[in-house]
C-alpha cells in the first residue's frame, strides 16, 4: 500500500470517528426526546424518503397509522439520524474497501457484502421480510468473515470488521422500530453505536502511529482492557436503565440520591427488572415495568458506576506513573465529569441536555481507554508493510 493510500486511511478513519462520535451524541438526543418511533416505519418516514411536510401529506401519514398521529418536531429527528447512520455508512464502506485493496477475496466480500444490503433494505421496503434478512446475514457474515481472513495488520482488518458491525447496527435500527423499542434491542443499539465509534477510533489511533515502541507496557494494557470491558458492561446497564425508563425510578431532587426514593432499602424486584425478552408485540414507548423493578435497575446502575468509579480511577493514577501523564489526567476528567453528569441527571430530572452529554462523555471515556491501549500496544503495523 502507498503512503498515500495510507495517509487517505489515516484521515477517514479519524474523519469516520468524530462522525461516529457525532451520531452517538445525536443518537442519545433522539433516544430521549421520546422520539424513536416518530418514524413508525423504516427506512422511510411515513412513506416518504424525508418525512410528511405539507397538509396532505400529513393528512395522509394520519391515515395510514391511526395509531401512530404524525409529530413533526419529532419526526425529522429520526429521519434525519437515518440519514447520518447511511452518510456513517458510506464512509466505512470506503475504508473497508481501501483496506482490503489488492486482496481479491476480501475486496470481493466487502462489494457483495454491501450489495446485499443495500438489496436486503429494497426488499424490506417491498414487504419480503424474510428474504431481506437472510441477504442481511450474509451481508453482515461477508466482511465479518474477510476481516478474520485478511492478512494485513490490525488497523486494517478493524476498518474491514466495522463494515459489518456497521451493517448489523442498521438492523438494529430497524428492529427498534418494528419491535417498538423493545429494550434488549435499544441496548443493543445504544452498544452498536459504541461499538462502531470504538472500532473507528481505534483504527484512527493506530494509523496515526499512537503505541509502545516496544512491548514493556503489557501490564497495563492488560489493566486496560480490564477497564474497557466493564465500561462496556456499565454502558449496557445505562442502556437497559434508558430502554426500561427507569433514570427516575428513584425519583429526582433531595432524597433521590445517594437514596432511592427518600429510602436506603426501597422496595425492588431484580427478576422482573433483567428479564431481557419478553415477546413481541408489545409496545414499550414509556416502559412497561413497575416501579420496583425500575427502582432495581436504576441501584444495580449506581452500584456498576461505583465499581467503574473505583477501577478507572485507580487506573488513571496507575497510568500517569507509567509515562502516560496526559492520558491519565484525561482519564480521570472524563470519569469524573461523567459521575457528575450521571448525579446531576437524577436530581434535576433527566434534563435532555445533561442526558445527552452523560451519553458523549461515556463515548469520550470509552476513547481515553482506546488511546491508552494503543499506546501500550506494540503496532506490528510500524514494522510490517502490508502487500
Amino acid at each position: 500500500m502507498s503512503a498515500r493510500s495510507l495517509r487517505i486511511l489515516r484521515w477517514l478513519s479519524l474523519l469516520a470517528a468524530v462522525f461516529a462520535f457525532g451520531l452517538v451524541m445525536f443518537g442519545a438526543f433522539v433516544r430521549l426526546s421520546n422520539a424513536g418511533l416518530s418514524c413508525p416505519d423504516w427506512p422511510t418516514c411515513y412513506g416518504q424518503v424525508t418525512w410528511p411536510h405539507h397538509a396532505q401529506a400529513v393528512a395522509h401519514a394520519d391515515a395510514a397509522f391511526p395509531d401512530r398521529p404524525y409529530e413533526a418536531h419529532k419526526a425529522w429527528r429520526e429521519q434525519v439520524h437515518r440519514f447520518l447512520a447511511g452518510t456513517l455508512g458510506v464512509m466505512v464502506l470506503v475504508l473497508a474497501l481501501l483496506a482490503s485493496w489488492r486482496k481479491r477475496s476480501a475486496t470481493l466480500a466487502v462489494i457483495v457484502g454491501a450489495v446485499f444490503a443495500a438489496v436486503g433494505v429494497g426488499l424490506y421496503i417491498r414487504g419480503e421480510h424474510y428474504l431481506s434478512s437472510s441477504l442481511a446475514a450474509c451481508a453482515i457474515a461477508l466482511p465479518l468473515i474477510a476481516a478474520i481472513r485478511l492478512q494485513r495488520p490490525g488497523a486494517w482488518r478493524i476498518c474491514v470488521l466495522a463494515l459489518a458491525v456497521i451493517i448489523f447496527q442498521a438492523m438494529l435500527g430497524m428492529w427498534t422500530v418494528t419491535l417498538l423499542l423493545k429494550p434488549i434491542v435499544v441496548m443493543g443499539h445504544l452498544l452498536g453505536g459504541m461499538t462502531t465509534f470504538a472500532l473507528l477510533a481505534y483504527a484512527a489511533l493506530r494509523f496515526a502511529g499512537v503505541a509502545a515502541p516496544d512491548d514493556g507496557m503489557a501490564d497495563l494494557r492488560r489493566l486496560v482492557g480490564i477497564g474497557i470491558v466493564l465500561l462496556f458492561c456499565q454502558i449496557a446497564l445505562g442502556g437497559w436503565t434508558s430502554a426500561n425508563y427507569a433514570a427516575l425510578a428513584c425519583g429526582y431532587g433531595p432524597g433521590s440520591f445517594p437514596q432511592c426514593l427518600n429510602q436506603w432499602a426501597p422496595p425492588t424486584d431484580f427478576h422482573e427488572g433483567f428479564v431481557l425478552w419478553r415477546g413481541i408485540g408489545v409496545n414499550y414507548e414509556g416502559g412497561v415495568l413497575d416501579m420496583a423493578a425500575r427502582s432495581a435497575i436504576q441501584l444495580v446502575h449506581r452500584l456498576g458506576a461505583l465499581v467503574v468509579f473505583c477501577y478507572l480511577g485507580w487506573l488513571s493514577i496507575k497510568t500517569a506513573r507509567r509515562g502516560l501523564r496526559a492520558l491519565g489526567i484525561a482519564m480521570a476528567l472524563a470519569l469524573v465529569s461523567q459521575v457528575l453528569l450521571g448525579i446531576s441527571n437524577v436530581y434535576f430530572g433527566l434534563p435532555l441536555a445533561v442526558a445527552t452529554a452523560h451519553n458523549g462523555v461515556a463515548a469520550l471515556l470509552l476513547f481515553t481507554l482506546l488511546a491508552a491501549l494503543a499506546r501500550t500496544q506494540r503496532d506490528k503495523a510500524l514494522t510490517h508493510k502490508p502487500q
